[in-house]
């Protein structure tokens, strides 16, 4: 057998409960796919959005409906060699991809300020003009169980903001586009543990701004690491916290948002007393 049928049978047998199981169960429970769709699956270079493509045409095979996908990796500025390992591995695992270039880096780079959160949103915007230009009516990502949680972390601990990353999410500047994470319910040591199974090897962080500053101060990795010390301590603690996003309490909160708009305590508080006096 080739390297990529040797890799798509192990999805679906020794990975068949820690990463085909959750992807079907995340499907069918946020219903992220609907006959007759057609999906951009966006591709980094990296192991998530490449095991993202495989269970894809994995499923693309099995479907008990019709449906339709494109692979898509954008360049936003890669070196060389970055870009050879990316054609390599669609290769070696036999995926057809179209490689879109951009000149993201150089303009975040221009730009200075904070280069993440601009590179992030640049990109997101380009991904969706190019789901137009497909006629696509869906956007995959490769986000997967721990970016989740890690995601909460990160909007607590910098933004003073609890604000997770939701299963699917319906444009709000392209219509009829809506963006889906299909890999919702898989954790990432799953997927470490099928691309080391699989002696596979994929890009890491190729952007540039962390591999010119060696002080770059990566946030999500400190938050990796507190979660990691907190599963140390207890196991269960991950899920919990993946479970809490599923089971909000919005009477013990002191404000929160809905559709853009802020409800805050005493305005929460004021209507529950009106509505306690008119009972009585």
């Amino acid at each position: 057998m080739e390297k990529y049928q040797l890799v798509e049978r192990s999805i679906i047998t020794t990975y068949r409960k820690k990463i085909w199981a959750p992807f079907i169960q995340g499907l069918k429970k946020y219903n992220l796919l609907a006959p007759n769709d057609h999906i951009l699956v966006c591709m980094s270079g990296g192991k998530d959005s490449f095991l993202l493509a495989k269970l894809m045409e994995e499923l693309h095979k099995h479907s008990d409906f019709p449906f339709s996908y494109t692979c898509l990796v954008m360049d936003p500025g890669y070196k060389k060699e970055v870009r050879e390992k990316i054609i390599n591995n669609l290769k070696l695992l036999n995926i057809k991809a179209e490689i879109v270039d951009s000149d993201i880096f150089a303009i975040s780079d221009l730009k200075g300020g904070k280069p993440c959160f601009l590179c992030a949103r640049m990109r997101r915007g380009f991904l969706y003009k190019q789901a137009e230009r497909l006629k696509c009516n869906k956007i995959a990502l490769g986000h997967h169980f721990d970016d989740v949680i890690e995601t909460l972390f990160l909007s607590m601990f910098y933004n003073g903001m609890m604000q997770a990353m939701p299963p699917k999410l319906i444009s709000d500047n392209y219509k009829g586009l809506e963006l889906i994470r299909p890999m919702y319910l898989i954790h990432e040591q799953d997927i470490i543990n099928f691309v080391k199974y699989n002696e596979l090897e994929f890009i890491n962080c190729a952007c540039k701004f962390s591999d010119s500053n060696n002080n770059f101060d990566s946030k999500r990795l400190e938050v990796k690491n507190i979660i990691k010390g907190l599963k140390k301590m207890n196991p269960l603690i991950p899920n919990n916290i993946f479970k809490s996003l599923e089971n909000v309490n919005l009477d013990t909160l002191n404000g929160y948002y809905k559709e853009r708009i802020y409800y805050d305590f005493n305005t929460m508080y004021q209507e529950k007393e009106q509505t306690c006096l008119k009972e009585k």
